[in-house]
């Protein structure tokens, strides 16, 4: 009888950790070469994305910072360009991420779960589209490479935080 039942939780807990390795993936990297290589992996651990600092210029997505929970990430990139910041809604989160690269990332836009379109950068080069490959999963932190403009980015999902 001891034995089933250690069985059974073993199996229980086979289970849970597989639930747990899906809900997970991985888009990118979407951009050119070159460029010092980042993550935000550490920042997820503040909670959720709450706000997006892009700054642009005319041709390209020169810089990134995200916001996680109340702590911003360092900034990548570079100083040219203007800053744009939005901020999400209480719950919201970034369920999808498209946008276009040629050698530089020159266009992002990032849709919420409720329904707005963030769009950064001019509309040219080779397109793309990133969604998490598991139901429920949302945006947790990029990386990617930048220099002086943003070279590429790599799209991090998995489930919304507790």
């Amino acid at each position: 009888m001891l034995t089933i039942a250690l069985l059974a939780l073993l199996c229980a807990s086979a289970s849970a950790n597989d639930i747990q390795a899906r809900a997970s993936s991985y888009n990118g990297e979407y951009g050119g070469g070159g460029g010092e290589r980042f993550s935000h992996s550490g920042y997820q651990l503040e909670g959720p994305i709450t706000a997006i600092r892009v700054r642009v210029n005319r041709y390209y997505i020169v810089g990134l910072q995200v916001r996680y929970g109340k702590v911003w990430s360092d900034y990548v990139g570079g100083t040219d360009g203007h800053l744009e910041d939005i901020v999400l809604h209480p719950g919201e989160s970034v369920i999808q991420v498209s946008g276009k690269y040629y050698d530089y990332l020159r266009k992002l836009v990032f849709v919420t779960d409720k329904g707005r379109y963030l769009s950064f950068g001019e509309d040219v080069g080779t397109s793309f589209s990133a969604v998490p490959l598991y139901p429920n999963a949302v945006l947790r932190f990029i990386s990617g490479r930048a220099s002086t403009l943003i070279n590429a980015i790599g799209l991090h999902w998995g489930a919304y935080p507790k």
